[in-house]
């Protein structure tokens, strides 16, 4: 993979003598074709992702690990090559505020802080989120202060039913029932002890992980270089698949990629997206 530094060098060159076209690459699977758009504003995922699909590299590599609600991850190279990831390989991270994890965000997999501070993404690793979608108080909510204060106000004899109630769910193990319980019981916890759960979350962002969704908590830790803007459908379709051991697809589900170079405005046209600075 070092090749590739001198081929994302020299794709940054030829990108910059082209600015009135982009590329759109289409991501081919059993359950049906999603087509992805990458930013400029993270140039070294976008022309390491080109040059890969470009380069037949993607082309039979598997969805290795896929999370119903949270996310499809699929582009082992090495495990195709029977290889290890040199970490000489990893990229940068380009992590961009604006770019969120709502569905069909496409982002760069990574090892975890504790071995890689710099969040630097997998020269070849990717994911796509699925999520789910968020209700307003999820988001504008301090769970870990509402918690605390949920677990006083049990103490109280006259929340002996809630408690039960909690009680109940922990016996079965719903989890998400538990936080929903919680969030429906806000304002006892505000009332009783004196203090406010809430917390500031961007308006824009809150609109799109309560309607379209995705996975927030991801965000600003990972590198998102780009989105699917045809094929949402697919996520669900692949997300859906019975897996295994790892989180791993029962029977192997495979990838290849296409890619397409097309006019900015013709793709602005045909998939909604609005390129910074267009006039």
């Amino acid at each position: 993979m070092k090749k590739l530094l001198t081929i994302v060098l020299v794709g940054l060159v030829l990108a910059s003598c082209n600015d009135n076209k982009d590329y759109i690459v289409t991501i081919h699977t059993s359950l049906g074709d999603m087509k992805v758009l990458l930013y400029n504003e993270t140039p070294l995922h976008k022309q390491n992702f080109l040059e890969l699909a470009r380069s037949g590299q993607y082309d039979s590599t598997k969805w290795h690990r896929i999370i119903e609600n949270f996310m499809i991850q699929g582009g082992d190279v090495y495990e195709k090559q029977e290889k290890q990831e040199n970490p000489s390989d990893l990229i940068p991270a380009e992590i961009v505020d604006q770019f969120w994890h709502v569905k069909g965000a496409l982002a760069a997999a990574r090892q975890g802080d504790q071995v890689n501070p710099e969040k630097k993404s997998s020269s070849c690793q990717f994911y796509i989120v699925h999520g789910k979608q968020f209700s307003e108080a999820e988001l504008t909510t301090d769970q870990v202060a509402l918690n605390r204060g949920i677990s006083t106000c049990l103490e109280m004899d006259k929340y002996a039913d809630l408690l039960q109630q909690f009680i109940d769910l922990q016996r079965a193990n719903d989890i998400e029932a538990m936080n929903n319980l919680a969030l429906a019981n806000k304002e006892i916890v505000e009332k009783e002890l004196g203090i406010s759960v809430s917390k500031p979350f961007d308006p824009e962002k809150l609109s799109a992980y309560t309607t379209l969704g995705g996975a927030p908590h991801l965000d600003g830790a990972y590198t998102v270089f780009g989105k699917v803007v045809e094929g949402l459908d697919v996520i669900d379709q692949i997300a859906s698949v019975k897996t295994g051991r790892a989180d791993k697809p029962i029977d192997p589900l495979y990838l290849s990629m296409e890619v397409e170079a097309m006019p900015k405005k013709e793709i602005s046209k045909k998939y909604g997206y609005q390129y910074p600075n267009s006039k």
